[in-house]
């Protein structure tokens, strides 16, 4: 069984043999595989690092960084050929496979395979069929951090040892709280960004150079989708991890100093973005930076110094970084690819990884009711109970979502179901709605009546992506959505923001309050009557002054 980190970047391949995890190589001889596809003029598919070398030359035809695009009907256009991104990831994962079945002599028909922690369902899904089209069978999709943890042996250390996973990839950005005990390693909490990564602070770079030559606009645009001028600002940002100044050669102008200094400061607002999941992984957590036993740095993009450096400020103590922080992933995979094998060489060891996102119902007026929320162990089982809001109603519509918002239709969609239901009443028909959620993304919904005890069940299943990817589709397009109405003011404008923020940040009855706060201001600007706006406004700043009184690292 093969351990594989199926990065934005790269992707790697471990098995477990002799006690001790063993990087698979490729056909190159090299352990890392870039995750990229290019097709060339006769259509021949390359993969890997032909594939990266060609983007340089004819990045129309190469795609790079499509992990950030599981999940979605995004589709990519390659000399004529169309592939989605699940597709992209199976040509990946069956040059892995092909490289496993050469190096150990034998087929190979199933894998652990890493995750963010903050992929969503549908990621997940995506993940599942991209491994399906690679003919291999998915043993356990495991979240990144739970196997930096593994790799690290916190399941060796004392008992109640605390550690923070610190991911930064090429491409995603997972903080998460990791304790061991009683032979148990839990996630206690986990955060992230699936669109904040080291190919960001490529771009960065290479805006700040643009602006210092004071480019035009169209050249910039050309600039930004040329793959030379891309992999010059790569180079550039390692550069500059190992010294403090270098040179950046862009296509068509001379070659110009870059230094550390500079670079950090256009990278000024990525190093805001990688705050909010801290916070919210240690508020979600309950616990305080001095509580860490240890932070663990993983991911690549954690070799600049910017990065280690800013690390060791909010935690007061230098990270661990004594593991390849490119390898530490395929590595921790391989590690549970022998614990699910029942390696002899390997103490027993149980892993709870944790929801990365609420799963809950659209109700009345557009409101979220969470019934699983973010950062429950799992496997989980949890219930709510619904009931009619109008008389002699016989029917319900349940709209399935996930999400952190407290407007159900900012959230991402599942699925909608319809049950039938006796009628009776305003308020007296009701079902019971249990969500069981296990380790490798299932989601089962059981609609209980509780008049008449009739049951529907409803299987989200990994098969259904296609399906699932439209419903993406149209989530995506309802976010996009925006009204002429007051609350395109200012004022009311960050107000309805911060409310969000808070609702994402807080759990259990503190956001529910924050929801009502949210729905009487929502109420007060759909009068349009400009003095009870600002009345509730001030009513709900100042509530949200009260609660939101920061989180100290």
């Amino acid at each position: 069984m093969l351990g594989i980190d199926l990065g934005t970047t790269n992707s790697l391949a471990a098995i477990f043999v002799d006690g001790q995890t063993q990087l698979i190589p490729n056909a190159l001889g090299h352990v890392m595989t870039p995750s990229a596809v290019s097709v060339e003029p006769a259509g021949t598919v390359l993969v890997g690092l032909a594939a990266r070398e060609r983007h340089a030359t004819a990045p129309q035809d190469t795609a790079l960084a499509f992990k950030r695009f599981m999940g979605t009907d995004h589709i990519v256009k390659l000399r004529g050929q169309k592939f989605r991104a699940e597709e992209l990831s199976a040509l990946v994962l069956r040059s892995l496979k092909a490289d496993a079945e050469a190096h150990l002599g034998h087929a190979i028909d199933e894998a652990v395979i890493t995750v963010p922690a903050y992929f969503n369902q549908l990621q997940r899904k995506a993940t599942q069929t991209a491994a399906t089209l690679a003919g291999l069978r998915v043993a356990r999709l495991l979240n990144e951090p739970t196997a930096a943890g593994l790799a690290y042996g916190l399941q060796e250390r004392a008992d109640h040892t605390t550690f923070l996973v610190f991911d930064l990839g090429g491409g995603t950005f997972d903080v998460s709280v990791l304790e061991y005990f009683d032979g148990v390693v839990q996630v206690r909490a986990s955060a992230g960004d699936t669109r904040l990564g080291g190919e960001d602070w490529v771009r960065a770079l290479l805006d700040g150079a643009m602006a210092a030559l004071n480019l035009s606009a169209s050249q910039r645009e050309q600039l930004r989708g040329n793959g030379l001028a891309l992999r010059a600002a790569e180079q550039a940002k390692r550069d500059l991890s190992e010294r403090a100044q270098t040179t950046l050669q862009l296509p068509g102008f001379a070659a110009q100093p870059l230094s550390r200094d500079a670079f950090e400061s256009a990278s000024s607002e990525l190093m805001l973005r990688l705050r909010r999941p801290i916070e919210r992984a240690l508020g979600d957590a309950r616990l305080n930076s001095g509580e860490l036993g240890e932070v663990v740095l993983v991911g690549g993009a954690t070799r600049m110094p910017m990065i280690r450096h800013a690390v060791a400020r909010l935690f007061g103590k230098l990270p661990l970084r004594t593991i390849n922080p490119d390898e530490t992933i395929a590595r921790g995979a391989a590690i549970q690819a022998a614990l699910l094998a029942r390696d002899a060489a390997l103490e027993e060891v149980v892993l709870t990884d944790v929801m990365p996102y609420s799963l809950g119902l659209g109700i009345v007026d557009d409101r979220f009711s969470p019934i699983i929320e973010r950062n429950m162990p799992v496997p989980v089982s949890r219930i709510g109970r619904y009931h009619t809001v109008r008389d002699y109603q016989t029917k319900l519509d349940l709209d399935i979502c996930q999400g952190e918002s407290p407007i159900a239709s900012e959230n991402l969609q599942l699925q909608r179901v319809s049950v039938n239901v006796p009628p009776l009443p305003k308020g007296e028909a009701m079902v019971d709605v249990r969500f069981s959620y296990d380790a490798n993304g299932l989601l089962v919904v059981d609609i209980a009546d509780v008049h008449t005890g009739e049951i529907t069940n409803v299987v989200i299943q990994q098969r259904e992506h296609e399906l699932v990817g439209e419903a993406l589709a149209e989530a995506l397009k309802a976010l996009d959505r925006i009204k002429i109405h007051p609350r395109e003011h200012q004022q009311n404008a960050v107000l309805l923001e911060r409310c969000k923020r808070l609702y994402e940040d807080r759990l259990g009855a503190e956001r529910m309050q924050i929801q009502e706060a949210l729905v009487a201001f929502q109420n007060a600007l759909d009068g349009q009557d400009p003095e009870v706006i600002a009345r509730v406004r001030g009513q709900v700043q100042s509530f949200l002054d009260e609660i939101d009184r920061g989180f100290v690292l």
